[in-house]
């Protein structure tokens, strides 16, 4: 069976938002740092993220129980639980809510006449599963596992990353 190209930024069906990328990438700079504070400043330098963004994000992690958040001049963040312990599925589902592919997946707002008819609704849950499933397998360790590298990538080394929150 072919399949045709997807028009130009179509391309991808299944797309996180921003908000919950940054949501993992600070977990997992957390994880990568652990078991040293990480500064909001210093995600969103690494990362080049809006501070503004990462505040809202931070500020839910902490209220969800992954983070723990310390205030003042000397303070900043660390994984409330062992990185093993947090799941990026349950971490999507928190940012994300429902992911609703269609409309027919939420039953307060759907108006679709094909409910209960339709095959490709029934698909597409089955899609999402899928996906969430992958991520229901994957943790924030293993996000992080490639510490050495991932240090490298952001500009940061090993023992500068070490050094900086003491």
């Amino acid at each position: 069976m072919s399949h045709p190209i997807a028009p130009p930024g179509k391309d991808q069906i299944l797309r996180l938002t921003s908000y919950t990328n940054y949501a993992l990438r600070v977990l997992q700079m957390a994880a990568i740092r652990a078991p040293h504070l990480v500064r909001i400043d210093e995600v969103a330098r690494a990362h080049r993220i809006n501070r503004a963004h990462l505040t809202k994000i931070v500020h839910q992690l902490g209220q969800a129980g992954y983070l723990d958040t310390l205030r003042g001049p000397r303070g900043g963040v660390r994984l409330a639980r062992a990185a093993d312990q947090i799941i990026v599925g349950d971490v999507v589902r928190l940012t994300e809510g429902p992911l609703d592919l269609v409309e027919c997946f939420n039953a307060e707002t759907n108006a679709c006449r094909l409910r209960g008819a339709c095959h490709l609704s029934t698909k597409l849950r089955e899609a999402t599963a899928a996906f969430m499933a992958v991520l229901d397998d994957l943790t924030v360790a293993q996000i992080a596992a490639n510490r050495a590298d991932l240090l490298v990538r952001l500009g940061l080394v090993a023992d500068d990353a070490d050094a900086s929150t003491l």
